[in-house]
């Protein structure tokens, strides 16, 4: 039998068809992408085969039908994902925001380097102290030879040589505690 006697004999009216119908588009669907998806996926199809294929009674051209539409929503729906590029999109409440501050412990570290590094300087002769804070400023050696009144420019290197020599010593021979 076809029709309408072979829909009766399977289970009852069009509404309970196409819920049992339903259920297997949700399924089919879901292991391909997503529940949520899933779900909206086949109402679509459900809405198609109500407003476009009234007459489509018999749950062996219904069940074919159902599943080539499904097919078509599923390939429609992941080309417009990859269109939009939500594919690769990342869930706001799933990213962690950045803190732009300096972590804790690095933070403190540096500042424990600093006020080691300040103290070090305060107890290094005056002129180790203005030729670092000159080279600090970005001056180059020729700008701090004339500063400074150095006959030579070599005069300098050796004068930064020996301040550089004395800071690492008693910074306990050194530069990262």
């Amino acid at each position: 039998m076809t029709g309408a006697g072979s829909q009766v004999e399977r289970g009852g009216g069009r509404a309970e068809l196409l819920a049992r119908l339903r259920e297997r588009m949700v399924g089919f669907a879901a292991s391909r992408c997503g529940r949520d998806i899933a779900e909206d996926l086949a109402q679509e199809v459900l809405l198609v085969l109500e407003q476009k294929y009234p007459n489509v009674e018999a749950l062996e051209e219904l069940v074919p039908l159902g599943f080539e539409i499904l097919r078509f929503k599923m390939t429609a729906w992941r080309r417009k994902t990859i269109r939009r590029g939500e594919h690769t999109a990342v869930s706001v409440d799933e990213t962690p925001i950045a803190d732009m501050g300096p972590d804790p412990e690095v933070a403190a570290a540096r500042e424990e380097a600093v006020r080691r590094l300040m103290d070090v300087l305060s107890r290094m002769g005056e002129r180790c102290r203005e030729l670092l804070l000159l080279k600090l400023d970005g001056l180059s050696f020729d700008s701090i030879r004339s500063i400074m009144g150095a006959a030579t420019i070599n005069t300098v290197y050796t004068w930064d040589h020996r301040c550089r020599k004395e800071l690492l010593e008693r910074l306990g021979g050194r530069w990262v505690p």
